[in-house]
């Protein structure tokens, strides 16, 4: 495989190839962001995943073809600066979860718990998991042939949960990684997050009691 999620800011996507989805990976600044362009192979079908900023970067990435959906990840500012110029351009429909929906610039439709947004011929599963804003979602692909994707936008981090305001927060968040994330899904799992470097539920899994403990 030679996708190894491993970008920065200005420098170029990194891409990879499942037999039928292909996601490409960018970081944006100022803030390293990471935005993901999702596509259907069979369809073409194109949904983004945080339109956090430098939209003709974003735009270029989706070409031609545009997008259906822009999916926001939560509500804080960094993760939506170019959503409005990037749905005026292309026509999409902007997705993010009833919580956190009212915190972004433009109207849009609403996600809860379990709903799924298709990509041409996949789905994307909406996961509420809330800590680091009362609507914060993950986006999970179960590929059909090989190991789930999730992409946990400011939720979870290679090290550990998305930062958090308070206790009940921070357990709010830790429940939610535990019962819905990692009491769920497979060692294999790859995450995808908002910012930085990818990684594994299964690498994570052994410091679950360590970030219980710290209380961060």
């Amino acid at each position: 495989m030679s996708y190894r999620g491993d970008v920065s800011t200005g420098g170029a996507p990194d891409v990879r190839e499942l037999d039928s989805l292909i996601i490409t990976k960018v970081s944006v600044g100022p803030m390293e962001n990471n935005a993901y362009l999702v596509r259907c192979r069979s369809t073409g079908d194109q949904v983004l995943i945080d339109a956090a900023n430098e939209a003709p970067r974003l735009l270029d990435l989706a070409g031609e073809t545009g997008l259906s959906h822009v999916i926001t990840t939560h509500r804080h500012m960094d993760h939506w600066v170019a959503l409005e110029e990037v749905v005026a351009a292309t026509g999409a429909v902007s997705l993010a979860h009833t919580a956190d929906a009212e915190g972004l610039p433009i109207d849009s439709e609403t996600l809860v718990d379990g709903d799924t947004v298709r990509v041409g011929g996949c789905a994307l599963e909406v996961i509420h998991l809330v800590g680091h804003t009362p609507g914060s979602i993950a986006l999970l692909y179960q590929d059909p042939a090989g190991i789930p994707h999730l992409f946990t936008g400011d939720s979870l981090f290679p090290g550990g949960p998305g930062k958090t305001t308070d206790p009940a927060h921070f357990e709010s968040i830790m429940n939610d990684l535990e019962s819905k994330v990692f009491g769920r899904l497979p060692d294999e799992t790859w995450f995808y997050p908002g910012h930085g470097r990818d990684s594994t539920l299964g690498a994570e899994r052994p410091s679950l009691g360590e970030w219980r403990a710290r209380g961060w």
